[in-house]
């Protein structure tokens, strides 16, 4: 059936390929993709578009990841664009993939439950700990566009700021430095998310964040695995909650000298 269907529809192009070569071309490729179930080939240019969606439905949505506009936020952001070209057909599988320096993205369902549980609203001001490639600070300039990240790997810093910016984020400010002192001259924060392993929590990121802020971070062994602690400043003083055991890549600079 699909031999005859496919000679049927390649005889109806024939007579327009003088004219129009380039499009008949394009439309026979589409043809025979959606009826080998590759819809991807013809979805706006982008290759990744079913794996994205599927990454969202079968990772994210399946699990505990509720909040629609996270869900809406994962399904837009190009994920291979951010880790190296040899490693863009695993961009949207489950795990992390190194992306040079000793250093990892975070697997899709992290970068969205940690999103989740931060809850930023439009206009809050947000910093990030960790560039890393910029994929998550491209995540959370989708809920507000007052976003700062600090990443201590100059390489990493330059090329993700070089990055976001090419991709159009040129509001997201990236920054060289030591994580461990935040950014005091654009504090207070509303929410501060740090995205490596720290054993205990820096004091200058709790003084940046204002109250009623959220500071998430993963808590604990550096060497092994840490718990993804959520802290909120209130008046009377910080809420402490331990929700998932998680494993990142350690935090490296000051922090080490504790």
């Amino acid at each position: 059936m699909f031999g005859n269907f496919l000679e049927q529809r390649i005889s109806g192009l024939e007579n327009r390929m003088t004219k129009c070569p380039f499009s008949a071309i394009f439309g026979l490729l589409c043809i025979i993709a959606g009826s080998l179930s590759l819809p991807a080939l013809c979805e706006s240019g982008d290759p990744y578009a079913s794996a994205r969606q599927r990454m969202v439905l079968h990772q994210l949505k399946a699990r505990d990841i509720t909040d629609p506009k996270v869900l809406e936020v994962m399904g837009t952001v190009k994920r291979h664009l951010f880790v190296p070209p040899g490693h863009a057909s695993q961009a949207y599988v489950d795990h992390p993939i190194p992306i040079g320096e000793g250093q990892t993205i975070s697997q899709p369902y992290i970068v969205a439950l940690m999103t989740q549980i931060l809850d930023i609203q439009p206009g809050e001001k947000v910093l990030e700990i960790g560039t890393g490639s910029g994929y998550q600070a491209a995540v959370l300039s989708h809920f507000t566009d007052r976003v700062w990240s600090i990443e201590i790997r100059k390489g990493l810093a330059e090329s993700a700021s070089k990055r976001l910016k090419a991709l159009g984020y040129e509001k997201i400010r990236v920054k060289h430095g030591d994580g461990y002192f935040g950014w005091p001259e654009y504090g207070p924060f509303d929410a501060i998310m740090v995205t490596a392993a720290a054993n205990h929590v820096p004091p200058p990121l709790l003084e940046q964040l204002k109250v009623g802020g959220r500071l998430l971070l993963p808590l604990g062994s550096t060497t092994y695995y840490q718990t993804l602690t959520k802290i909120t400043k209130t008046p009377k003083g910080n809420e402490v909650q331990h929700l998932l055991g998680v494993a990142f890549v350690p935090m490296v600079g000051k922090i080490l000298e504790k």
